[in-house]
């Protein structure tokens, strides 16, 4: 038995902590789907129920599977049960609430109305049936306000909250994040609200509706630039790889590769520099303290580069992690997967 096999079972003893769970998922393309996923990854039983042309993130590639399914699909979407159902078909309506009778949960992303609209609203209808369902919609904007039942895309929402407006460079301008952060954050607190939900559950014995949106989470995510234009009332702006608040935390160059290091204060700095055996920038004025290195980032960033232009930075950043300190090698997503597993392996042994 190889080790990923071995890794594989020993994760399947256990049928996880959300087993014994049934989750009714209606949701499509990805907010909801990794809640979800979440739900199904630890032990939660979850039927998947489509629409009859299916999730549309099926066709969300290349690459596809040997199904004609797309990685985007697949990658959000295992451990469910999927059946086709047609909710705006009173016979489709019907299978629901049977699967509804017994579940705990039930996660949609329909436009909001939609379930009121098909006789299956929350308050009038579901609450009593199914007293404790923990009902959870996902959308763009929520049911109110001036934005109300306006659809919402991941990159849209990147743009709205000003998550787009922080990424980037000076040259860039407003950047997109590479990956939909906006849906999986929204993914993920929908998960902690139902968790919470069911906690809950267990003092009064009823469920609950979790009403989360795209544009809520987003705005969620804006720490610490809120806060810095709270206190400062300074627009905050891109600022590439550097952090805002702290430095050395940003990406250098070795002769081997790209790297990221991070000093978190004051003596970590100090350690920081004694590793690298340059204890004098540490007692540089300009480099004292944390305040006096954001302000003089630049000066930093240019001697950090000199050191560490004939390094191998692989070996120097496992280096600094055997010493405590936090860096490691800009790896492409090929590389971090093999990089993980090797870990994974290496941990394995060690037991």
């Amino acid at each position: 038995m190889d080790d990923n096999a071995a890794l594989g079972n020993a994760a399947a003893l256990s049928p996880g902590a959300l087993a014994g769970l049934r989750v009714v998922d209606l949701t499509r393309v990805l907010g909801g789907p990794y809640c979800t996923m979440v739900l199904s990854d630890h032990g939660a039983e979850v039927i998947k129920l489509e629409p009859p042309q299916g999730d549309e993130v099926r066709d969300w590639g290349p690459p596809f599977n040997a199904d004609g399914d797309a990685s985007y699909f697949v990658g959000v979407n295992r451990n469910k049960r999927s059946v086709g159902l047609d909710l705006s078909k009173p016979a489709g309506r019907e299978v629901l609430l049977r699967l509804l009778d017994g579940a705990d949960i039930l996660v949609e992303n329909f436009k909001p109305g939609s379930m009121e609209k098909w006789g299956l609203g929350y308050e009038a209808v579901l609450s009593e049936k199914f007293p404790r369902l923990i009902h959870c919609r996902v959308s763009g904007f929520g049911g109110e306000g001036p934005l109300g039942g306006f659809p919402g895309y991941d990159a849209v929402l990147q743009a709205m909250v000003g998550l787009m407006s922080i990424n980037g460079t000076e040259d860039s301008g407003p950047t997109r994040l590479g990956n939909p952060i906006v849906d999986i954050a929204t993914g993920l607190f929908s998960t902690i609200a139902i968790l919470m939900a069911l906690h809950e559950r267990e003092r009064s014995g009823r469920g609950q509706y979790c009403d989360m949106t795209l544009h809520d989470c987003g705005m969620a995510l804006l720490h610490p630039h809120a806060a810095n234009f709270f206190l400062s009332g300074k627009r905050p702006m891109a600022t590439g790889n550097p952090h805002p608040n702290l430095a050395p935390y940003s990406k250098f160059t070795t002769k081997t590769c790209e790297i990221f290091v991070a000093a978190g204060n004051d003596p970590a700095f100090r350690k920081f520099c004694d590793f690298l055996g340059i204890p004098e920038v540490a007692k540089d004025p300009r480099f004292a303290t944390n305040g006096e290195r954001v302000v003089n980032k630049a000066a930093l960033t240019e001697v950090l580069n000199t050191r560490f232009a004939n390094e191998d930075g692989h070996e120097l950043t496992r280096r600094m992690l055997a010493a405590g300190l936090p860096a490691g090698p800009v790896l492409h997503v090929d590389e971090a997967r093999r990089s993980a597993t090797w870990s994974r392996r290496s941990a394995t042994s060690a037991r």
